[in-house]
């Protein structure tokens, strides 16, 4: 009777040594596969996300040097019309990112700041100047610097950047929504993740 005791106590520890060994090999199968999943979603959204826009500007060039005091001025002007494709993008290979398989955190640690680069094409009219006072290189450079400026200043007042953000956020919405589903957490500025809404708050 001993025996048989013993021999079932044995079958039984058997069974249940078995049983949380396959189950903590599954429980790993299943993080690997998650943990594989998530890295293939980051690498499906590694893209450049460009959003394009157009501006025109007129920009009215003039310049007077003083000569022999302000008795004589030398003047010269010029009309700039100009035409920029203009660009909003995020590399969203620079992602950096951290995934703990074992707490099951996918830690977002760097999302990159938007690359802004504007294309302009300039156009000189009515450009006019006295022989003392002519139109040189640091002209030329002073028009695009200024134009740049106010190109910019329309750039931010308009939609352009906030689109590009909406486009950033609905490709990051789809990493939140795959770890949600798998019961992971996002972790982005230390701070867990739980909707989009957050996101975008995090985000701004």
């Amino acid at each position: 009777m001993k025996k048989i005791l013993v021999g079932a106590v044995i079958a039984l520890a058997s069974v249940l040594i078995y049983k949380s060994c396959t189950e903590d090999r599954s429980q790993k199968t299943i993080l690997e596969e998650n943990s594989m999943l998530i890295q293939q979603e980051l690498r499906n959204v590694s893209k450049l996300v460009v959003t394009e826009g157009h501006f025109a500007e007129v920009y009215n060039y003039k310049d007077s040097k003083e000569l022999f005091g302000p008795l004589i001025t030398a003047n010269k002007k010029a009309l700039v019309v100009v035409n920029a494709d203009v660009s909003v993008a995020y590399d969203m290979s620079k992602i950096d990112y951290d995934v703990d398989r074992e707490n099951k955190v996918l830690t977002l640690r760097y999302i990159p700041e938007p690359e802004i680069t504007i294309n302009p094409d300039f156009e000189y009219y009515d450009v006019t100047a006295d022989y003392l006072n002519p139109f040189n290189a640091g002209d030329y450079n002073a028009i695009k610097q200024n134009v740049k400026q106010s190109l910019m200043k329309k750039i931010e007042a308009s939609s352009l950047r906030s689109n590009a953000e909406n486009r950033l956020l609905s490709e990051l919405s789809r990493i939140l929504v795959l770890t949600d589903s798998m019961g992971w957490t996002l972790v982005y500025k230390n701070t867990p993740v739980e909707n989009t809404v957050q996101l975008k708050n995090i985000l701004d």
